[in-house]
């Protein structure tokens, strides 16, 4: 194989999480809604952007709480946190709920002793197209994907610390609409407006907003819709598709005072494939 052909010619110990904590959120107190690992029938399943950005949080120092619908999944990730010397507390919520939304923060509140990261990360999608889709079925996805994102945030601005921040997470499907999935493609658009909101609500207090879009990302569900999508290899920028921890590691530096004067900004993480860098 030669070099041009060689996608882990592009691989670091950063892309495959092999890399060490740098102490770059020390003292921080984050919350990742999503935070939890879907399983799927796959032996050698890649890592979630949820897990990734917990593990990598905690790594870099943070204490970390991962909220997942699925106790088994928030508890997994804690104990992989914990094993390493890191700490995370599990909590359950159906973001779908109100005031589900609401008592997370507060548990985590009470065992972390303040909030000052939060990154919003949970998103679903009922895989229908335009002429498939219910009033039920878009109203679950927007539930999950638009409106837990405001509540979550309109939580956070009330209880967090002045200069935290807040990271969103979209998806390239809020700019190219190739998915055949409407509901999906736009509450993803919507996160991107929403980000911004909130951007300019937290700001008197020095409270950041910023959203990561990612693209073609090799995780649990990304490998799920790839068996429907087989057209994505020959086109992916480097060869390949991104992994959960290159999605975590530009979440890390939003979240961190390095981004101390970035503010609500739209960071791709897909190798260059929405501005037009895809494979001959």
């Amino acid at each position: 194989m030669s070099g041009q052909d060689d996608p882990n010619r592009q691989v670091f110990a950063e892309a495959s999480g092999k890399a060490p904590g740098r102490g770059r959120l020390t003292g921080r107190r984050v919350l990742v809604v999503g935070g939890g690992q879907q399983h799927i029938d796959d032996t050698d399943a890649p890592i979630g952007n949820g897990r990734a950005i917990c593990e990598l949080a905690a790594r870099e120092g943070a204490v970390v709480g991962c909220i997942d619908r699925s106790a088994e999944a928030a508890q997994d990730v804690c104990r992989s946190i914990t094993r390493t010397g890191g700490t995370a507390f599990p909590v359950v919520a159906d973001v779908r709920e109100p005031a589900a939304v609401a008592a997370s923060v507060e548990e985590f509140l009470a065992k972390a002793g303040g909030l000052d990261g939060l990154v919003l990360n949970v998103g679903i999608t009922s895989g229908l197209p335009l002429s498939q889709i219910t009033v039920d079925r878009w109203d679950d996805d927007f539930a999950v994907n638009l409106r837990s994102h405001m509540l979550y945030a309109q939580k956070a601005l009330e209880v967090m610390d002045e200069g935290s921040a807040i990271v969103f997470i979209s998806s390239l499907a809020a700019h190219r609409v190739v998915v055949n999935q409407p509901a999906y493609e736009v509450s993803k658009a919507g996160i991107l407006t929403l980000s911004r909101s909130v951007a300019k609500a937290g700001e008197p207090r020095g409270i950041r907003a910023n959203c990561i879009v990612p693209g073609l990302i090799d995780t649990p569900l990304g490998r799920l819709e790839g068996r429907r999508r087989t057209d994505r290899a020959r086109v992916m920028p480097f060869g390949r598709q991104g992994t959960g921890w290159e999605v975590a590691y530009p979440v890390i530096f939003l979240l961190s005072h390095e981004a101390s004067y970035v503010n609500a900004q739209e960071f791709a993480v897909d190798g260059g494939y929405h501005v037009g860098i895809v494979r001959a």
